[in-house]
């Protein structure tokens, strides 16, 4: 029987799991190797070890409705899009409402977790921390590893010729907090994920120039969306889940791509991605208009360096490069953990639901936050550890090896749907759907159907708005009072933060009858093909 659970890593994923194992009866206790929470989150000017680098400016790429946690709305005059401090402030916030600092043992670093001699039987685990030079080990009956996926940066020097020559600064984006030493310097930025870009589009108001080097193309979204509203509050909806996970796979693509070139075109700029694969976009408003000014310029993949040159794959080149800054992201890792725990498969996928390793004879550790959706990873984050302290009650039942392994299939088939590859790709999913799959499993997942029926006014919103972590607390084991009042009211605290100056409204013309006939045609289908 599950007791006592220790939860590595104080960052986002490690408070929702301190409190979804508090919610559940358990006892957590959380190892955390720096002197405060907020992981990623807690900006220093400093890199330190073990834990993930960001840069001074950097803001979320979700707003503030979609990304908050499900019984814990932001406030209202928060901006909609987060400087990463007033993240670090919600995550205080969040801490200090439900009481989880207490449970938190600071500056103690996880050296090593193993199975216990008899875990066939127990499933406990020994762990050793290290704390002030002290080291220590306990047993515990569970674990929740939330140490992100951002710490250990992919730098492959290696995998570009002649760059050993090169007599400039060479760096990666994990080494990067401002645009400070730059000023007249020509920079090349290998990599077009949202460090590369957020970092090129601040750097070229430095920088003599900016080269963005990319291979195959990235899509790119504004934070400014339909009706000047956050781009994912229109965006990710379960409506439009629903429409691009049951459309045929050419349809969904042909979808997104005119979605994505309504921005702008992304063909015109150079960027279109190549191919069929879908990658997940980034968010950044600025990358257009610099690279129309010419303080950005769009590249092809390197071929090579010299001592102060780059030569890149279409024969082009430029000299007296100053800087090249990787932005070559990041690869997982569990230093700590047994080695035999995790047999990683990147392609086929290792963890059951993305969370239980699946050769682990039981299913007492779990993995929180090891996803990329295109949307919020800490929400995702939030509803895995509800899951996963449920399945150490027994209250969720682990299915057979067989089933496991059929699971496990089902997911790399719809990733090759979705994505049009399954290859390196097991953390990819599809947010609403995956999302859906764990709160059915919790008994979470709203009834769209049954609300129609009884508070239609909920169930459009729920369905046609945005999806947002409330959902996923209106029923069901952790149901929260307000969780109804937060979907509501959620458009009011999107809009208070930018009635600085109130101005009459002439919007809102009242609806013919033509546009209410087609509305309540879409919803009697809707509620047709989500029951």
């Amino acid at each position: 029987m599950v007791k006592n659970v220790a939860v590595i890593g104080a960052g986002i994923s490690g408070l929702v799991a301190i409190k979804s194992c508090l919610e559940e009866g358990l006892e957590p206790i959380c190892f955390e190797r720096s002197d405060d929470i907020g992981g990623l989150w807690r900006f220093s000017d400093n890199m330190e070890d073990g834990r993930a680098s960001i840069y001074k400016s950097l803001v979320t790429n979700v707003c503030k409705e979609i990304m908050c946690l499900s019984d814990f709305p932001m406030p209202e005059d928060f901006p909609n899009f987060l400087p990463h401090h007033k993240f670090f402030e919600y995550c205080r916030m969040y801490a200090e409402h439900f009481k989880l600092v207490k449970y938190i043992r600071f500056k103690t670093k996880v050296i090593n977790v193993q199975r216990k001699s008899d875990f066939s039987v127990t499933g406990q685990w020994v762990i050793e921390t290290n704390c002030d030079g002290k080291t220590e080990s306990a047993i515990f009956d569970a674990v929740m590893i939330c140490t992100g996926q951002h710490e250990q940066p992919v730098f492959p020097l290696d995998s570009f010729s002649g760059i050993k020559k090169f007599k400039g600064q060479i760096m990666h984006c994990r080494e990067y907090k401002r645009p400070v030493g730059f000023d007249g310097k020509q920079v090349l930025i290998v990599g077009m994920g949202n460090s590369g870009v957020d970092i090129a589009t601040e750097l070229c108001t430095k920088a003599a120039k900016v080269y963005l080097s990319t291979r195959s193309g990235v899509w790119v979204l504004r934070r400014l969306g339909e009706g000047g509203y956050p781009w994912d509050l229109h965006f990710i909806t379960r409506f439009k889940s629903w429409i691009r996970t049951t459309a045929p796979p050419s349809i969904a693509r042909w979808l997104l791509k005119k979605y994505m070139n309504e921005q702008f075109n992304h063909h015109f700029y150079g960027i279109q991605p190549e191919g069929i694969m879908w990658k997940e976009p980034l968010v950044n408003e600025e990358l257009p208009s610099r690279i129309l000014t010419g303080t950005i310029v769009i590249k092809p993949g390197v071929k090579e360096f010299t001592e102060t040159s780059v030569c890149f794959e279409d024969g082009t080149r430029v000299d007296n490069l100053d800087v090249v800054i990787f932005a070559t992201g990041y690869q997982f890792s569990f230093p700590f953990l047994e080695k035999s725990v995790i047999k990683v498969d990147d392609s086929k996928g290792f963890l059951y639901k993305k969370v239980i390793p699946v050769n682990l004879q039981k299913p007492t550790l779990a993995v929180i936050g090891l996803v990329l959706p295109i949307g919020p990873i800490m929400v995702l984050a939030e509803l895995q550890s509800r899951w996963a302290t449920r399945l150490f009650k027994g209250l969720i039942k682990m299915p057979t090896d067989k089933d496991k392994s059929q699971d496990l299939a089902r997911d790399e088939k719809l990733r090759r749907k979705w994505f049009a590859t399954a290859k390196d790709n097991s953390r990819r999913t599809e947010y609403t759907k995956y999302l859906d799959d764990l709160a059915s499993q919790i008994g979470a997942k709203p009834n769209i159907f049954k609300m129609f029926l009884t508070d239609p006014v909920l169930a459009t919103k729920v369905l046609f708005g945005p999806c947002n972590s409330y959902q996923y607390r209106l029923t069901g084991p952790g149901m929260w009072p307000g969780a109804r009042e937060a979907i509501i009211t959620q458009w009011k605290r999107i809009k208070k933060p930018l009635l600085t100056r109130v101005v009459e409204d002439d919007s809102h013309l009242p609806l013919t009858l033509h546009r209410w006939f087609i509305w309540f045609v879409v919803l009697l289908g809707a509620v047709w093909v989500m029951a």
